[in-house]
C-alpha cells in the first residue's frame, strides 16, 4: 500500500496548507481527496507536487506492506519461485 502521510508532514512543516495548493497553485480539491484517502494517484500527480514543494517523491509518499490484502509475493525464498530454464542458444 502506498501512504501519503509524509506528504501532510512536508506541507506542515513547510507551512503550505490545502487552500494553498488549490486556490493559488491550481492543485484539483479532488486530487488531494484521494490522497488523502491513500487512493491511487498518477505520477504526473507526484511529480506536480515535487515541483511545488520542492521536495522528493520520498517526502510525499511511502510503501508500506499491506499483507491483509493477500498479495501474493514472489522472491527467491518463496515457495512459489522456481527459477527460469535457460534455452540452448542462451547457454
Amino acid at each position: 500500500m502506498i501512504s501519503y502521510s509524509r506528504l501532510w508532514e512536508t506541507m506542515e512543516r513547510k507551512s503550505i496548507t490545502k487552500y494553498y495548493l488549490i486556490h493559488y497553485c491550481k492543485v484539483s480539491s479532488g486530487q488531494l481527496n484521494r490522497l488523502k484517502r491513500n487512493c491511487y494517484v498518477s505520477t504526473h500527480t507526484i511529480e506536480m507536487l515535487c515541483s511545488l514543494l520542492s521536495c522528493q517523491v520520498e517526502d510525499i509518499m511511502e510503501y508500506r506492506p499491506d499483507y491483509s490484502a493477500g498479495i501474493n509475493r514472489l522472491s527467491p525464498d518463496s515457495s512459489n519461485y522456481r527459477p527460469r530454464k535457460k534455452n540452448r542458444k542462451e547457454a
